[in-house]
Formats: structure tokens, C-alpha cells, sequence
């Protein structure tokens, strides 16, 4: 009795159903399915063993795949052109080189080396062991390719970064197909094609392939819609991105993930969730672990913690706590969401942690102004044995630039790369140019960026120009706007900065300079605007905001509340404001920054003792800040805040930035 070559197929899908793989090709760690063969097999047909070989490949199970390829050489069967491409495939999987060169060499000794099938799958296994120059010999060598060949070549040029020589390729197929029958494109030489135009960023050429999946039918294909999708992200074109998902005849689940997670990692929260909700709504799909990552990323963004919180709920319910990607993910986002005590007590139940979990805990604590915490964590790390990287590093300078620990800083900026292997890069000389400058050792931090081995880019220069600003050094001050002004011309920041150092300077005609200089390029200050989340609802506040519900109340508040903060000893900081004001406009411009109307709004609108959160867009200003600390002491409520540079957790007429941000 023999079993037909399906029924095989099927024993052997159920047989490694859930296998782990053996550790070596010879014997069987299967004896089932050693039995199954051994009685309904015959042993002498090379088109069983391809059929064995064939689907233990596709399986997934490729050391039992080389283990039968093996087992039918020591039987001296002759293989056929079939036998090859999936043992190829195989030795692919598990990067194993030295298999691979002997398939090779038996496919040549057997005269199938130029079988287009064989051939193809030898150009992916040299690609993926990262031997280009291999796979492009024999690429060379194929007379009459087809589109499996050019397929190959292509995917290993992009999996050795050669995008450019990948897209190249691809103007070269289009030419070959008018001439070679053998060459018709399909969806999986787009994706591979797609995936280049995703590298190079270029909208452009994104838009030339996009035309061709239209006129060639590619349109309705899944694979092709979600790469294309992917391509215009990494653009800049979101609203390309969002015309292809809305125009997909079928989604799914890496449509719906790919689409909350392009909106979740541009800072579009509001975007990514109404996606997400739009899955859920529909229920054709059961969210996973990759889509619960992109949302608790949004909620990070956006600081909203009840979603978040929601979304947590939901990963202990799905079980996903174990996940290294989730829990790191809610690690972030409790840490964003002015919650890092949450946030230590999600990292302490993770059984397994990785560089990115430890990493993300290093900079939750440097975000909130706890570098001492920062540092413990970052200790631990390297007790477990966990090499630090490039961002770890960033994280822990950064920590250590929040709270003004100078010796640790240069420590570990010196020490990263003898101990760890981690040059400083752009990022780190940011951070310490930071730290310097508001120790006020602004010659050090100008002869560190001389020094630097790399162009110092917009943030290192922002960084130092915002130190000048502090220690009122003018001189130094225009020399960091002048690179600013060639790096970063379209930030009107940074002439708003140096505006107000000449003011503080009362170098008043520099002054007017710069808001004519401002004007003449078409540039205004963007609106700053603060953001306060109260039982679900996101309120959203500008300076002198009249548009709220609730306004007349706020102002009336605020008037009450400014007499008690006088009687405690407020004076307004008249330096945040613009000088060319009297110092009564400027009082009453004080008054109605956003941060304190968002401020008056929670206390108002919230139960005594609770911590109100509030998200401003912009740094804090001077002013602000000590209303805000005064304003805690005198109501008696924690007050955090978190502004585009760092938290500020303010409580009892203290800031936990110690005045230093």
C-alpha cells in the first residue's frame, strides 16, 4: 500500500504542527512520522522525496527538510530538477552557507545549476548570507530570465542595502519583459519594488510604480496596496497613505496596523485612534499584539492616559503582559502620560526585559527629571548583563542634562564608547552641549561643538543658543543664530530667541531687525496651546482663549486665584513677554497663557486632590512656571506638566526640575 502524495503532506503538516526545530540533519526526533515514511513511502521515487522535502520547507521545518534531502542523497537516487529549490530554500532559512554551497555544487554537478528555479533560489540563499557579489555572478550567467529570477536579484539587493542598484533592476525588468515572453511583473517583484521606493523617500518615483500597479491590475492586491501604503509614509505623504486605505476593495490586519501605526509614529494620535476605533467597529479583525503597540504609542503622543489605561486592561486580558514589545510599549507610554511610578511598576512585573524595555525605563525617569532613578535603572541594566546602545545612551545623558549632574554626564559621555562600543554620535553632543550650557560653562560647551567629529546639527545649535539665552551672552548667542539661521531657516524660534536675548541685551534696533527679518521671509510664531484630558474629554486651550464653554468662569477664577498668589509673594516675570509693551499689557498678557487657563479649567472641573495633567506644545515660560508651583502650594494639588521639553511635576510651591529646565 502506498499513500498518496497529498495524504503525506498532510501527516507531515500535523506531525510538525508547533515542532521545534533539531539541532542537527542526521537522525529524527520524530519517530511517528519515521514510521508513517518508512511503511507508506517508497524510498526509491525521487518525486516522494521532493514532495517530503517540498512541504517540510514550507512548513516552516527546514532541518527536516535538509535531513531528507540528505537521507535521498546516501540512497544514490539521482535528483531531479524539483529536488532543489526548497533544499535551497532551506539552507536559506537557517543561514547555513556551508549546506548551501554544497547544494550548489551538486545542482551544478547534476546540470541544473542554470534551471531558472534553481538558479533563483542559489541568488536568494548567496543574498541572504550577504555574498551580493555571488548572487550577482549567477544572475549574470541566466541566459532567458524570468520574473522569479528578477525577483530574487531585486529582494537581495534591498536585503544588503543596494536600494538604488534594487530600483536600477527594476527600469531594467521593464525593459526585458517587452522582449522575454518568460517576464510578466506580479505583485511580489511591486512589493520588493515598493519597498525600495520606501527607502529613498521618494514621492515621486512612489507615484510611477503606483501608476503601473494601476495599469497592470494590482490595484485589489493586499500585499501591493499595504507596501504602497508604507511607501508613501516614509514620503511624507499621509494623505496619499490614508487614499490607498480607504480606496482597499478588502483590508487585513496588517492594513488596519500599518495605517494606526503610520498615523501613531507622526505624532497624528487623534488620526491613529479613529482608525483604531474604526477597526473595532467593524469587527472583521481581532486586534493583536502589533496593534495594541501602534495605540499605546498614540496615547503616548497625545498624553491620554485614560485610553491608555484602557488599552492596558485589554493586554492583560488578551495575556499579552509577557510580550517584550507590549509592555515596553506600556512602559513609554505611562511614562509620557506623566505616570512613571505606573510605569516602574509595569517594568518590575515583566519577566523578560530587552535593551528597548530597560532603555525606555532610563528615559521615563530622565524625562520626569529623576536622573538618580535614571541612573539606578541603568546600573541594573548592566548588572543583568544588558549592553547599553545608541539610545540608552541618549536617554541617560539626557537625564542627566534635566537635572544638571555635570561629572556623571561627562562620565558617561566619555566612558560609552571605550566600555560599551558606542561612539558619541549627534544625539549624545546635543545632550551634553545641553548640560553644559546650563551649568552656564558655555566656552566649554562651544569648544566641545568645534571639536565634534560631525556637522552639529539645528539641535545642538538650538541647545546653545537657548544657554545664551539664560546666561545673557550675546556674542556667543549670534554666532549659534547664524548656523541656525543656514540650518533651520523656517523656524521662527530661534529669531524670536535672539529678539528677546537683544531685548534683554537693550539692543533694541537689533531687535527690530529681527521681526523685520521675520516678516520679510514670511514667518509667524506658531500658536501655543495647552492640552487638559478630564473624565475622557481633551480640552484644548490658546493664550487668551475665549472660544471655551466655561471662559467667563476660568477668568473669574484666575482673578481670585492671582490675589491669593500676590498675597504669597507672585511677581510677574515681565521678562517672557515681548518689550515693546507697557508693563500693564504685559501683566495682563501674562495672565491668559494657555498653561493657566488649562491649569484653572482642571481645578475647577476636577475633585479636590486629585492631580490635574495638563500638555502645552511650547516650553513652559519663566513665568508660568512659578505661577503654576505657587498655584499647587496654594490649592493644594499636584500639577504636572508636560511641554515640549521635559515634565515638571509640581507640588507643595516645589517643581521637581529644581527651576532647571
Amino acid at each position: 500500500m502506498r499513500i498518496s502524495k497529498w495524504r503525506l503532506c498532510l501527516i507531515i503538516k500535523r506531525q510538525y504542527s508547533g515542532s521545534s526545530k533539531p539541532s542537527q540533519y542526521s537522525g529524527s526526533s520524530k519517530p511517528n512520522l519515521t514510521a508513517w515514511f518508512n511503511k507508506y513511502v517508497d524510498k526509491a521515487d525521487v518525486s516522494s522525496w521532493n514532495s517530503v522535502i517540498a512541504d517540510l520547507a514550507r512548513s516552516g521545518n527546514s532541518v527536516e527538510a535538509l535531513r531528507a534531502f540528505s537521507s535521498m542523497r546516501k540512497l544514490s537516487l539521482t535528483p531531479n530538477r524539483s529536488s532543489f529549490p526548497c533544499a535551497i530554500k532551506s539552507c536559506s532559512a537557517l543561514l547555513d552557507l556551508h549546506s548551501g554551497r554544497q547544494a550548489h555544487q551538486q545542482a551544478l554537478v547534476f546540470g541544473f545549476e542554470s534551471d531558472l528555479f534553481v538558479s533563483s533560489a542559489l541568488i536568494d540563499m548567496y543574498c541572504r548570507s550577504g555574498l551580493l557579489r555571488d548572487a550577482w555572478k549567477l544572475f549574470d550567467e541566466i541566459p532567458h530570465r524570468n520574473v522569479v529570477s528578477w525577483t530574487s536579484m531585486i529582494t537581495g539587493c534591498l536585503l544588503n542595502d543596494h536600494t538604488r542598484q534594487a530600483l536600477l533592476l527594476f527600469k531594467e525588468l521593464l525593459v526585458d519583459e517587452f522582449d522575454n515572453e518568460d517576464v510578466s511583473l506580479d505583485p511580489v517583484v511591486l512589493v520588493s519594488v515598493l519597498s525600495a521606493c520606501s527607502r529613498v523617500s521618494s514621492k515621486g518615483l512612489t507615484q510611477c510604480v503606483h501608476g503601473l500597479v494601476m495599469t497592470r491590475g494590482f490595484d485589489e492586491d493586499l500585499g501591493v496596496g499595504n507596501t504602497l501604503m508604507d511607501a508613501y509614509a516614509k514620503c511624507g505623504e499621509l494623505g496619499l497613505s490614508r487614499k490607498v486605505f480607504d480606496g482597499m476593495a478588502q483590508r487585513d490586519l496588517v492594513s488596519w496596523n500599518s495605517m494606526i501605526a503610520i498615523y501613531a509614529q507622526s505624532g497624528l494620535s487623534n488620526e491613529a485612534l479613529d482608525v483604531f476605533y474604526g477597526m473595532v467597529k467593524e469587527g472583521d479583525f481581532l486586534y493583536n499584539a502589533v496593534t495594541l503597540s501602534a495605540v499605546l504609542l498614540a496615547c503616548a503622543h497625545a498624553g491620554a492616559l485614560l485610553v491608555g489605561q484602557c488599552i492596558h486592561d485589554q493586554v492583560v486580558k488578551m495575556g499579552l503582559e509577557e510580550n517584550v514589545i507590549v509592555s515596553t510599549s506600556i512602559i513609554d507610554m505611562y511614562c509620557k502620560c506623566g505616570r512613571v511610578g505606573m510605569a516602574r511598576k509595569a517594568f518590575d512585573c515583566m519577566k523578560e526585559k530587552n535593551v528597548k524595555t530597560w532603555t525606555a525605563m532610563v528615559a521615563g525617569y530622565g524625562m520626569h527629571g529623576r536622573a538618580k532613578e535614571a541612573l539606578e535603572v541603568f546600573y541594573k541594566m548592566i548588572s543583568h548583563g544588558i549592553k547599553p546602545n545608541y539610545i540608552t545612551f541618549v536617554s541617560l545623558l539626557n537625564a542627566c542634562s534635566h537635572a544638571g549632574l555635570l561629572a556623571e554626564g561627562w562620565y558617561w559621555f566619555n566612558t560609552m564608547n571605550h566600555e560599551f562600543g558606542v561612539k558619541p554620535g549627534i544625539e549624545h553632543y546635543g545632550c551634553m552641549v545641553d548640560l553644559l550650557g546650563r551649568a552656564g560653562d558655555l566656552t566649554k560647551a562651544y569648544d566641545l561643538i568645534k571639536g565634534m567629529t560631525m556637522r552639529p546639527d539645528s539641535v545642538v545649535w538650538g541647545s546653545f543658543l537657548g544657554a545664551c539665552r539664560i546666561h545673557k551672552n550675546v556674542k556667543l548667542a549670534e554666532i549659534s543664530a547664524r548656523k541656525l539661521f543656514e540650518l533651520d531657516p523656517n523656524n521662527c524660534g530661534y529669531y524670536i530667541l535672539l529678539s528677546n536675548i537683544y531685548a534683554d541685551a537693550g539692543r533694541w534696533e537689533d531687535v527690530e531687525k529681527m521681526r523685520l527679518l521675520m516678516k520679510n521671509r514670511g514667518l509667524a510664531k506658531p500658536p501655543g496651546f495647552s492640552v487638559v484630558e478630564l473624565k475622557g474629554m481633551v480640552h484644548l486651550f490658546l493664550v487668551g482663549d475665549r472660544e471655551h464653554p466655561q471662559h467667563k468662569k476660568i477668568y473669574e477664577y484666575l482673578e481670585k486665584l492671582t490675589i491669593k498668589l500676590q498675597e504669597a509673594g507672585y511677581a510677574p516675570d515681565m521678562a517672557s513677554v515681548l518689550h515693546d509693551v507697557d508693563e500693564e499689557e504685559k501683566e495682563m498678557t501674562l495672565r491668559v497663557h494657555s498653561e493657566k487657563l488649562a491649569v484653572a479649567f482642571g481645578i475647577m472641573n476636577s475633585v479636590p486632590g486629585t492631580t490635574i495633567q495638563i500638555i502645552k506644545n511650547l516650553r513652559v515660560c519663566a513665568d508660568c512656571h512659578t505661577v503654576i508651583k505657587l498655584i499647587s502650594k496654594v490649592v493644594n494639588r499636584e500639577i504636572v506638566v508636560r511641554d515640549s521639553k521635559r515634565f515638571h511635576h509640581f507640588r507643595d510651591g516645589l517643581c521637581s526640575c529644581g527651576d532647571f529646565w
